[in-house]
């Protein structure tokens, strides 16, 4: 599909209700395990000439006998078709995985391989752009499972207190795996280490042209769910530029609607003057 084609699809999509989400802003509710847990989410497109490239998923539902919540930002970069595919299948390949309830962690680090492997094989079709990703998985009300790659960040407030659930995976912390795959990292053109002189993040989605030099592993973290748990956020780094973890988990531990309390967040940001795409994701436990 040439550029000019993706364009009008997405036009198209933005039309039919199936933009960056289906709104820019949304809410649910689910009862696991005798705890109510609701989501919101909010989205604010940044001060880059180009369309919204944050995608986000929140929803909750029953696979098998488990209670599942099921949330992700994914914050694209060159275009927009990248972060819309993962928002599309990367959930469905983490659970189709079949030992993704034994070996989960195991199961989280394949489906993000093959499902990367499918967006290079259809770089035709996708472009050359890519995409960062967090995803939460929350079971039965009591585990929560984060993966990461790039620096979409996910944090907890456990009795006030922020607790980081993934890792920003920045081009200088993994200069020597980048020069050691033959690529290198550079401060030009710009003010931040970039791969290659092009990416700021180094592991990411998609990126065929830099992809012998990036990775797609993600990190994972497992987390119970206890009394003192309060709630956790999901965000992309339009947000994190410009609020410390504990910053933001002050910023609404009195919030009680969850969608409420990502709205602010964003708009803190923005007050804050970041300028990039903002996509947060908040779920409280009640």
């Amino acid at each position: 599909m040439t550029g000019t084609g993706r364009e009008i699809l997405h036009k198209m999509k933005a039309k039919a209700g199936f933009g960056t989400s289906t709104s820019d802003t949304g809410k649910g509710k689910c009862k696991m395990s005798g705890r109510r847990v609701t989501h919101g989410y909010h989205l604010v497109k940044g001060k880059a000439n180009h369309a919204m490239e944050d995608y986000v998923v929140a929803e909750f539902k029953k696979v098998q006998d488990k209670e599942l919540g099921l949330f992700a930002i994914f914050d694209g970069h060159l275009g927009h078709d990248v972060p819309d595919y993962l928002k599309s299948h990367l959930f469905d390949n983490i659970l189709d995985e079949p030992d993704f309830w034994t070996e989960t962690e195991d199961a989280i680090k394949r489906a993000y391989r093959m499902t990367d492997n499918k967006i290079l094989e259809q770089s035709v079709d996708l472009g050359r752009g890519g995409s960062t990703a967090v995803t939460a998985i929350l079971i039965n009300g009591t585990k929560l499972v984060v993966a990461n790659v790039g620096d979409s960040r996910a944090v907890i407030s456990k009795n006030g207190v922020a607790k980081q659930l993934s890792i920003d995976h920045d081009p200088r912390t993994e200069k020597q795996k980048i020069e050691s795959r033959g690529g290198f990292v550079s401060n030009l053109p710009g003010d931040v280490p970039r791969v290659d002189g092009q990416l700021a993040v180094a592991r990411a989605f998609g990126d065929k042209s830099l992809k012998g030099h990036l990775s797609s592993e993600p990190d994972v973290f497992v987390e119970d769910i206890d009394d003192g748990t309060e709630f956790f956020i999901l965000a992309s780094d339009g947000l994190w530029k410009v609020m410390s973890n504990q910053d933001a988990v002050d910023a609404i531990k009195q919030i009680k609607d969850a969608q409420s309390a990502a709205k602010h967040l964003t708009e803190e940001a923005v007050s804050r003057k970041s300028k990039d795409d903002i996509s947060c994701i908040v779920v409280k436990f009640n």
